[in-house]
């Protein structure tokens, strides 16, 4: 009688350590919740993230890996510390004080310094705007010949006017978060070519820096493209829709004569730092795989050097090398990406351009509610549609301009250092040493190498 009674023992033992089914359903339903969570913390910092890799970054990585194969890898790496320490600065300027970074520059700086940066902001944004269309275009009529080259920079202006301007902030954002997705194509791009992964990965952790001319301005480029201006302001003047949305910020401002209303607790400065890491590592993940593809295919055939071709001409010399999945994929991703990057280099002038002259502003705003706001945009956007007609160089236009955004970067820099450790700004939430070191590390790293591009 005891073998049975031991036996019934075990089996109820057993079945009781088993979960319920109530308990799987909690389980799930907290995994779930803390997925949904995620998501609808993710905004501003993978929008700004995934902007940072538009036509203009996919040109530069790309001409990056052809000319140097692996040997640009490292900076990847290297830039997503750096990248989301400066990003995570403009974040708290933004959140802390309720206005965007041309806002704080103007009340707390002489005048001079905010037309400057302004200036040079809008012609770098101008010029990588006509760069991205055209890209854009030319990679449309690459896919669909029928479609002229003309005509597809007109659909792709006409579409993204339409998009910032008719319509409203809260679907525009969720459109701008999931339009980030097809960065994903560079990705499977990279494991199309036939990456040399023990290389890439050993190339990551063990820079190959050259001294000469070539390298350090492809490097200039590079940093200038990834850590640029025209995200410090976007990323501050986001953060302070995300709040104006939520009702977080309760009264606007354009003259910034007073602080406004925030209520910022713990849960949203954290919030931020998820949305800003996982922005940044995105982010600098498809630079590193652009930069391999372009490296074991192009590089590895021995084409090291693009000459004039424009990114459609780029994609053309990929797709005998890595076939024809990977040619549509390359320029599929240049075209989605395109339609997030304009409107946020647009934007990002706009809001620069507002904040300076005390407009008001924000996209959350309808157009009679902000005309100067909407007319820079759309002058900013069809100001660079211009550049295409009259003929500039895409290729010259996507280099060089990420190239002025690496020289313009540096003094930017030393500004968010100064506002960030700030009390009368900031108050109690100051920079700290961890993100002090790291930006010290970008102005220095960026600053050293523009002047070695004038020095070599």
């Amino acid at each position: 009688m005891s073998e049975p009674n031991s036996l019934k023992n075990a089996v109820v033992k057993e079945v009781g350590s088993q979960p319920s089914v109530q308990q799987k359903k909690h389980k799930t339903r907290w995994k779930d919740s803390r997925f949904r969570h995620l998501l609808s913390v993710l905004g501003p910092g993978v929008i700004t993230g995934a902007s940072d890799d538009d036509p203009s970054g996919i040109g530069t990585y790309s001409v990056a890996g052809a000319q140097f194969g692996y040997g640009t890898v490292w900076v990847s790496l290297v830039t997503y510390f750096l990248s989301a320490a400066v990003q995570e600065v403009c974040a708290r300027i933004g959140l802390v004080t309720g206005h965007g970074l041309a806002a704080v520059i103007k009340h707390y700086f002489p005048r001079w310094l905010l037309y400057a940066v302004a200036f040079l902001l809008v012609a770098a944004n101008t010029l990588n705007i006509g760069a991205d269309i055209e890209a854009m275009a030319g990679s449309i009529h690459l896919v669909l010949p029928v479609v002229p080259t003309a005509l597809a920079a007109l659909l792709v202006v006409a579409l993204t006017l339409a998009l910032l301007v008719l319509m409203s902030y809260k679907t525009y954002s969720k459109y701008l978060k999931w339009v980030a997705l097809v960065l994903f194509s560079y990705m499977i791009v990279a494991f199309l070519s036939h990456v040399d992964w023990e290389l890439a990965l050993k190339s990551l952790v063990l820079p190959a820096i050259k001294l000469e001319p070539a390298y350090i301005t492809t490097l200039v480029a590079i940093l200038g493209t990834t850590i640029s201006p025209y995200m410090f302001f976007w990323q501050a003047n986001m953060e302070v829709e995300e709040k104006i949305a939520s009702s977080s910020i309760t009264s606007t401002d354009p003259q910034m004569k007073r602080p406004r209303k925030l209520v910022l607790g713990r849960k949203a400065m954290n919030d931020m730092h998820i949305d800003i890491n996982v922005g940044m590592f995105y982010s600098e993940l498809i630079m590193f795989f652009i930069i391999v593809s372009t490296a074991s295919t192009i590089f590895g055939a021995g084409a090291k050097n693009l000459g004039q071709l424009d990114l459609a001409g780029i994609a053309q010399v990929l797709r005998p090398l890595a076939g024809d999945a990977a040619y549509l994929l390359f320029t599929f991703g240049i075209v989605g990406i395109g339609l997030l990057a304009i409107p946020v280099l647009a934007g990002s002038a706009a809001y620069a351009l507002s904040e300076m002259f005390g407009w008001e502003e924000g996209l959350y705003k309808k157009f009679h509610q902000a005309k100067g706001f909407y007319i820079a945009i759309i002058l900013a956007t069809l100001v660079g549609l211009g550049l295409v007609f009259i003929g500039v160089d895409p290729v010259a236009a996507l280099y060089y301009s990420a190239v002025i955004n690496g020289v313009v970067a540096v003094p930017l820099l030393v500004i968010i250092f100064m506002i960030g450790n700030n009390k009368k700004i900031m108050g109690d939430r100051i920079s700290g040493k961890l993100s002090n070191t790291l930006l010290v590390i970008t102005a220095l790293l960026m600053g050293g190498a523009v002047a070695g591009l004038f020095l070599l």
